[in-house]
């Protein structure tokens, strides 16, 4: 039995102009201790798909369809209670922005131990205890002066700790990291994806890895799932994904990324275009305005199938 189960996952938001859809029929599955890299440009729907595993869709958005198994049991059936027990305690996030994710008027040690209180029910000296040794864990110098600190003492990749500090609190089954290093410089982001990859490891959780960095995806990743306007377009293992990409947004994706040996003066390849609103869609398949081999098919939206063992695609030019 998979950890996660989503299926046929929808998320709208009414506006002014109608309902929009940031994430339109959407299924995945995840095993116990396996990491997937969910992947696509700024404004396709990853976070959006991360929140509402958690149910925390903002406000005008809403779950309009599917379900979302966990350990067995529809977090979409749940009571706002029972799904407070399972924030923080066995499904927990790495924000994108810890400055905004923390609050400034409490120090990391309070925020720390506020997540052990509440799910673990210990006292508030044990909590402090256990957030210094989580402080150390998260390799934060002299933890016992830290853990007494606020968010704006710290630098950004010391609140980036902190935020996984409280995610791994309570031993989690899966953590859900958004963007975990996008605030950080290039040498913390390395320090800081090493850091999160071994306590994975170690405590054996699983971890949708949510990013528009392929690179890091083909690195940290078992599975992929590469998303497009609120869609997925192709999912598959790692491995197959990176030697042979099926649909040509992937395919553009994949194109777009320096390759060792080309000279500076060598230009990127780019996907022409941009992403569209989720408002105004085009008809048929969402990437064909962008797409170099669209055809007369693509006026009809393709299918998510499977073509190959364990690798699907949307797309009627994939072979």
């Amino acid at each position: 039995m998979h950890l996660l189960e989503i299926a046929g996952l929808s998320t709208s938001f009414a506006t002014r102009t109608g309902i929009v859809r940031a994430v339109d029929n959407v299924s995945l599955s995840l095993a116990a201790g396996r990491v997937l890299g969910l992947v696509g440009e700024s404004g396709c729907g990853k976070t959006i798909t991360a929140l509402s595993i958690l149910n925390l869709v903002p406000p005008p958005g809403r779950i309009t369809a599917g379900k979302i198994l966990f350990e067995g049991r529809d977090l979409l059936a749940l009571s706002a209670d029972e799904m407070r027990k399972v924030r923080g305690a066995r499904i927990s996030m790495v924000f994108q922005e810890p400055m905004t994710a923390l609050n400034p008027v409490f120090t990391v040690g309070n925020q720390i131990g506020e997540v052990l209180t509440t799910h673990q029910g210990i006292s508030e000296h044990e909590a402090l205890d256990r957030s210094i040794g989580l402080l150390q864990s998260v390799g934060i110098p002299s933890p016992e002066k830290r853990v007494h600190e606020y968010p704006h003492q710290l630098s950004g990749g010391m609140r980036q700790r902190v935020m996984i500090a409280m995610a791994i609190a309570c031993r989690p089954s899966l953590v859900l990291a958004d963007e975990p290093t996008t605030a950080l410089d290039v040498t913390i982001q390395a320090h800081i994806l090493e850091l999160l990859t071994r306590i994975q490891s170690e405590m054996g959780m699983a971890m949708v890895l949510v990013t528009h960095d392929l690179g890091l995806i083909a690195e940290r990743a078992h599975e992929v799932a590469v998303m497009y306007a609120g869609r997925f377009v192709e999912q598959s293992d790692t491995a197959g994904l990176f030697s042979a990409p099926l649909h040509p947004y992937t395919q553009g994706l994949m194109d777009s990324i320096p390759k060792p040996g080309e000279g500076r003066r060598t230009r990127l390849r780019t996907i022409p275009g941009s992403v569209p609103r989720l408002s105004d869609l085009p008809t048929g398949c969402t990437f064909a305005p962008r797409c170099g081999i669209r055809g007369d098919e693509c006026v009809v939206e393709p299918e998510l199938i499977e073509l190959r063992p364990g690798h699907k695609v949307r797309c009627w030019k994939a072979v």
